[in-house]
């Protein structure tokens, strides 16, 4: 696929992506909360809609960061996540999510977790095909006011892991 010219913009709320995810028992740890790899997988699944709402192709997982397990989730909970788009490169786009719990017995609400995932088009000759998101709720403009300093920490993160890299084996330990 060749480059697509870019258009103006695009708000944070067209790239809304919700879904609802209802806890069983089977998704329990042994403390009686959620394993976190499954937050995780929704997370990743679900905040990639709000990327291909910007990318219109396939995207592909380049990071999760600013992970926060604020609440569990427990039985009787259901979580609400909220993904949108808080910023974008040529290639890479960045999605805020959220998740809502919900006591289902109480009706009682509470914030669960948070974080942000970046996310790149598949094709390497793709282009985003906006150039800049409108926040227009007070969450959005303060998630979206810290893009470009959550990039710049990725940029000396990727530096740092770099430079780690060429130190990590493949080796066995104990076939050394």
């Amino acid at each position: 696929m060749t480059a697509m010219t870019a258009q103006p913009s695009i708000t944070c709320n067209e790239t809304l992506a919700i879904s609802a995810h209802r806890i069983f028992p089977d998704e329990l740890n042994e403390h009686g909360t959620l394993f976190g790899g499954i937050t995780l997988n929704i997370v990743d699944r679900e905040a990639s809609l709000a990327a291909m709402e910007v990318a219109r192709q396939t995207v592909v997982t380049a990071k999760l960061d600013h992970v926060n397990f604020i609440a569990p989730f427990q039985l009787h909970n259901s979580m609400n996540l909220e993904a949108y788009v808080t910023g974008m490169g040529h290639r890479s786009i960045e999605v805020f999510a959220k998740i809502i719990g919900k006591d289902l017995t109480t009706g009682q609400t509470f914030l669960g977790f948070t974080c942000f995932a970046t996310f790149v088009i598949e094709d390497q000759l793709a282009q985003v095909k906006y150039n800049r998101v409108i926040p227009q709720t007070e969450e959005q403009q303060a998630m979206c006011a810290g893009y470009e300093q959550r990039v710049q920490e990725r940029r000396q993160e990727r530096q740092l892991f770099q430079k780690q890299l060429a130190t990590i084996t493949t080796n066995k330990p104990w076939q050394n």
